[in-house]
């Protein structure tokens, strides 16, 4: 078993980090920190550059904590990367960040956290980005 977070190099993403490694303590279980681009356009916000994830991997050594890093470039949808890698990989939990939205946008939640919350096998931590 695993706790899996999908990292984004923005607050919310680092929000979603310090959920899965407080998570994986409680759960004394290894991090899986997955980072997903898309293979369908030149630029994507979602992919953090090397440095950003020896950041990731600096700090979660500092820690102490059982970890891996894994950057998937390959796909357009993010949701089903996750979902795979979480069946793939045995996750006991899915960490993902949610953004605030606007009054519409609360209709659509998100394509992507909507598909993990309702299609993962295994419990699912949504947090928010801090607004401190």
């Amino acid at each position: 078993m695993t706790v899996l977070v999908g990292f984004v190099p923005n607050p919310l993403g680092e929000a979603a980090l310090t959920a899965a490694v407080a998570e994986a303590r409680r759960r004394d279980e290894p991090l899986l920190v997955v980072n997903m681009s898309r293979d369908d356009v030149l630029v994507d916000a979602r992919r953090a550059g090397n440095e950003q994830l020896d950041l990731v991997r600096r700090d979660l050594e500092d820690l102490g904590l059982e970890f891996e890093v894994r950057r998937v470039e390959e796909g357009g949808d993010a949701a089903q990367v996750i979902l795979d890698v979480a069946e793939s990989d045995g996750a006991s939990v899915i960490v993902i960040g949610l953004r605030h939205r606007s009054p519409v946008g609360k209709l659509l939640l998100g394509s992507a956290a909507q598909r993990i919350l309702l299609d993962a096998t295994c419990q699912v931590l949504a947090v928010k980005e801090s607004r401190a």
